[in-house]
């Protein structure tokens, strides 16, 4: 993957938004120009840039961009727009909306659980509640119609994981025996198994899932395919993955 080389010295956020408004003028908008900029400044200064067009020309740079972009490109730019907190809640409430018809995309609201910071979580699900004036949780079952896939989505969103690299081998051996028996029993939304996957922090899990491996000679995620169920079991087995190996995880993504 590139990586972003920021310059070493940019602009001032006026020169910035300058360029900006004469790229985004008339029929010809100056795409090359607007990702170049954009592109190249980091969270603080797109803020600043966002801060600074509001104040220079009385728009939402945001809503420019949304008038006079198109396609994949003005979804990117916009999305890049925002702050990461804020960029995550419009991409998870896309993804529930879609969700109602595709699970496939439920595996974003997993990875905002299973890979972000717990204070990453939190900050989503507070700007959720000002984008869109209900709780995560709430369109989670309001979209959702699996009581299991409910069950699972809120407890991954609603926890706050202790992110410490902290892991007790004797809970790690006590709950893989627990989770091989909801396995085995096909009850993989028992409230066991949702609360060891949604509370217990990463370190912890890792050490679980190796338990697991050792002591039934199988990987946890392929005992979940083949005894799974459906729509939850893939769910789980992304949930796995990402405590896992997140990099695998986008790599798989990626690749799709």
């Amino acid at each position: 993957m590139a990586t972003l080389v920021l310059p070493n010295s940019a602009p001032s956020p006026t020169q910035d938004c300058e360029r900006l408004n004469l790229a985004l003028q008339g029929r010809g908008v100056e795409e090359y120009v607007i990702v170049w900029i954009l592109g190249h400044r980091n969270a603080a200064q797109r803020k600043k840039i966002k801060e600074t067009y509001q104040l220079l020309y009385k728009e939402s740079i945001i809503n420019r961009l949304q008038s006079k972009l198109s396609g994949v490109l003005k979804k990117a730019m916009i999305l890049w727009m925002n702050e990461g907190a804020e960029r995550d809640a419009i991409v998870v409430h896309k993804a529930l909306k879609k969700g109602k018809t595709e699970v496939n995309k439920l595996q974003v609201l997993v990875e905002l659980a299973c890979v972000s910071s717990p204070n990453h979580l939190m900050g989503v699900r507070q700007i959720y509640c000002t984008l869109f004036q209900c709780s995560l949780e709430e369109d989670i079952t309001s979209n959702i119609s699996t009581p299991s896939l409910q069950k699972l989505l809120v407890g991954l969103v609603s926890s706050y994981r202790h992110d410490r690299g902290l892991v007790d081998l004797n809970l790690a051996k006590s709950e893989a025996a627990k989770l091989h028996e909801a396995i085995e029993m096909k009850q993989l939304d028992t409230d066991d198994v949702v609360w060891i996957l949604s509370t217990r922090n990463l370190f912890q899990l890792r050490a679980t899932f190796g338990c697991y491996k050792k002591s039934y000679k199988v990987a946890i995620d392929q005992a979940i395919s083949s005894n799974g169920n459906g729509d939850l079991d893939s769910i789980l087995q992304a949930v796995i993955l990402c405590i896992e190996s997140p990099e695998k995880h986008f790599a798989e993504v990626m690749e799709e």
